[in-house]
C-alpha cells in the first residue's frame, strides 16, 4: 500500500507505517540533522529504509504533483511547539503551525486514510476552538479558506457545513476520529500521552476506532507485587510493597478473574541488557556514550527504573529537560544515553542516530514511538484491505450481472 510521510523527523512514525505494510513514495522532513539520521541508516543498508525517497525541505515546497492521487495513506506529526505545554502556546498564531499545510497536501493527494499525531497540549481548553477547527479542516479538506478569510470565519463556515450534513458521504470528505492515548498502554516503556487524528475517506464506508489498549498499570502492579514475577524475571529479590501502593495491591490480590492486559513495560525492562554507560563495555554499543551533567531539580526528577519512563522531551535550550534522566537505585540521577532513549521510543538497536547528544535527544524527544506507530498503522491497513476486498467483490458481482 502506497503512502507519504510528512514531518518525518528521525522516522519513528514512518518506520511504524513501513512495518505495517505501507510503502513510502515520499518522506519529507525539513530538519537537516533528522534527515542525516535517515540518510546514515540508508547508507548502512538498514532494510526498512531501503525504498524511502527522502526529501529535505518544507512540505509546502515539495512538488506533490509527482505523487499519484488516491494513495492509501498520508501520515505525519506536524510540529508540536505551538501546542506544547512547555512551549509559548501561540497555536494558530505560531508560524510553525503546519496543520494548514497538512490539510493542503490531503486536498491535493486525496489519500484513502491519514494518521496525524500531535501533543496532548492540543486538547487543552485554551486550544478547544482551534482543535475543533483542525478536525473540521481534516473532515472537509475541499473547503479551504476563501481569500484572506481568517480562521475564525473559516471555522464558522465549516461548522455550518458540518451541521447541514449535505457534504458527508459525497464528494471528498473524511470521517475523522480523534483519540488521546498513553503509549504505555500499547507496550511502549514510556508514559507518553499523544493525540491521534485518524481519518478515512467517506466513500470507503469504513468504521474505525482506535485499537484497544494491550498493557496496563494494574497488570504491572500485579506482576510486581502480587506474583513477584517481575522481580524474578530480572533476577532480583522482591522488595517490600511501598506503603502508597498497599491498598491498591490488596485489591489486586482479591481479584477472582485474571487480568487480560499485559504489564506496562518499565525502564528496567527496556534497558536491562545494556551495559552501564560508564563501563568499558558501553563502547561496544552504538549511541551508548555516557553524558555527564545530570541533576535533579523541582519539576525534573527523572524516571524510576521500575515504571515506564516519563515522557522524553525535546527541550527548548539545546539540551533536553531533566526528565530525560534515569533515577539509579541509590537515588542519584544520570542522563539516558541515546541508545537507552531509542529503546524507550522502541527504535530497533540497529538504527543509528546522527548528531550530537543534545541534537539526537531532540530528534528522539520529537519522535513517535515506532511500536505505537506500527499498532495504529496496522489497524488502518487492515480496514483499508477490507474496504478494497469489498470494492473488488462489488465490481465482480456487477460484471457478473452484465454477463448474465
Amino acid at each position: 500500500m502506497r503512502s507519504v510521510e510528512l514531518f518525518a523527523g528521525a522516522g519513528g512514525l514512518a518506520m511504524g507505517c513501513e512495518l505495517a505494510g505501507f510503502e513510502h513514495l515520499a518522506v519529507v522532513e525539513w530538519d537537516k540533522w533528522a534527515c542525516d539520521t535517515v540518510r546514515e541508516n540508508q547508507r548502512r543498508g538498514y532494510p526498512l529504509l531501503a525504498s524511502w525517497s527522502l526529501h529535505e525541505g518544507d512540505v509546502r515546497s515539495f512538488d506533490w504533483s509527482s505523487i499519484p492521487q488516491d494513495i492509501e495513506l498520508l501520515a505525519g506529526g506536524p510540529p508540536c511547539q505551538p501546542f506544547s505545554i512547555g512551549g509559548k502556546h501561540k497555536a494558530q498564531a505560531d508560524n510553525r503551525d503546519m496543520f494548514p499545510a497538512t490539510v493542503e497536501v490531503i486536498r491535493r493527494l486525496k489519500p484513502k486514510a491519514f494518521i496525524v499525531e500531535n501533543v496532548k497540549g492540543l486538547t487543552r481548553a485554551t486550544f478547544a476552538n482551534y482543535f475543533h477547527y483542525i478536525q473540521l479542516q481534516l473532515e472537509f479538506p475541499e473547503l479551504p479558506p476563501i481569500g484572506d478569510e481568517d480562521w475564525i470565519d473559516h471555522l464558522k463556515r465549516l461548522q455550518v457545513e458540518k451541521t447541514s450534513g449535505k457534504s458527508k458521504g459525497f464528494g471528498f470528505t473524511y470521517n475523522v476520529v480523534p483519540t488521546l492515548v498513553n503509549a504505555a498502554d500499547y507496550g511502549v516503556p514510556q508514559k507518553r500521552e499523544r493525540v491521534f487524528l485518524v481519518g478515512f475517506r467517506d466513500d470507503l464506508g469504513v468504521e474505525w476506532s482506535f485499537p484497544e489498549a494491550t498493557h496496563s498499570y494494574d497488570a504491572l502492579l500485579h506482576d510486581q507485587w502480587v506474583t513477584g514475577n517481575y522481580w524474578r524475571r530480572h533476577g532480583l529479590r522482591m522488595p517490600d510493597v511501598p506503603a502508597k501502593l498497599a491498598t491498591r495491591v490488596a485489591k489486586l490480590k482479591q481479584l477472582k478473574t485474571q487480568l487480560r492486559s499485559l504489564p506496562w513495560r518499565t525502564v528496567r525492562d527496556a534497558i536491562y541488557d545494556l551495559p552501564d554507560p560508564e563501563s568499558h563495555g558501553a563502547l561496544k554499543v552504538p549511541n551508548h556514550l555516557f553524558q555527564p551533567g545530570a541533576r535533579s531539580y523541582p519539576g525534573h526528577t527523572g524516571s524510576p527504573l521500575d515504571l515506564p519512563a516519563k515522557t522524553l522531551k525535546a527541550g527548548g535550550h539545546g539540551v533536553p529537560g531533566g526528565e530525560n534522566m534515569l533515577v539509579r537505585e541509590d537515588g542519584s540521577v544520570r542522563y539516558f544515553t541515546i541508545r537507552e532513549s531509542a529503546r524507550i521510543q522502541t527504535f530497533p538497536d540497529g538504527y543509528r542516530f546522527h548528531g550530537s547528544w543534545s541534537e539526537t535527544m531532540r530528534q528522539l524527544g520529537n519522535a513517535v514511538p515506532v511500536m505505537l506507530g506500527q499498532r495504529v498503522a496496522s489497524s488502518v491497513a487492515e480496514k483499508l484491505a477490507i474496504a478494497e476486498l469489498s470494492r473488488l467483490a462489488t465490481v465482480k458481482i456487477g460484471k457478473g450481472r452484465e454477463i448474465a
